[in-house]
């Protein structure tokens, strides 16, 4: 597969879970079969997932493996190493105007390559801890 290939998520409705968007991410950027290694499944499991149909009626175990291997991102702004849940609840809050240095970390969480909401070009860009 292609490193450019995007994963199709439609069946997961509008904003599928946080998960399913970092195995599809994982996927994107290898294989299948790399991430189905990552997280300790079968290839077969990572494609029942992202289709949404993953025949057991929970997917909590699938969630858990997915979360310890793929949820934990070196934050470039901190110089330590965050979950995913960590970098997306700083990112989304309001603008810290009230703290300077709090205002930097989250002025570079907007142009950071881990935020979805940035532009391809940000792939490319790195920010600085100022």
């Amino acid at each position: 597969m292609n490193a450019s290939t995007r994963i199709d998520l439609s069946t997961w409705g509008e904003q599928p879970p946080l998960f399913v968007t970092l195995l599809a991410r994982e996927v994107e950027q290898s294989n299948r079969t790399r991430a189905a290694e990552r997280i300790g499944m079968s290839r077969s499991a990572v494609s029942l997932i992202l289709s949404n149909r993953y025949p057991s009626p929970s997917t909590a175990g699938v969630e858990r493996r997915v979360l310890d291997a793929l949820g934990r991102i070196e934050c470039v702004a901190i110089g330590d190493v965050v979950t995913v849940e960590q970098c997306q609840t700083y990112r989304a809050r309001p603008a810290p105007t009230h703290n300077p240095m709090a205002m930097q970390h989250w002025r570079a969480c907007q142009h950071c390559p881990s935020n979805p909401n940035c532009n391809a070009n940000a792939q490319e860009q790195r920010h600085v801890r100022h």
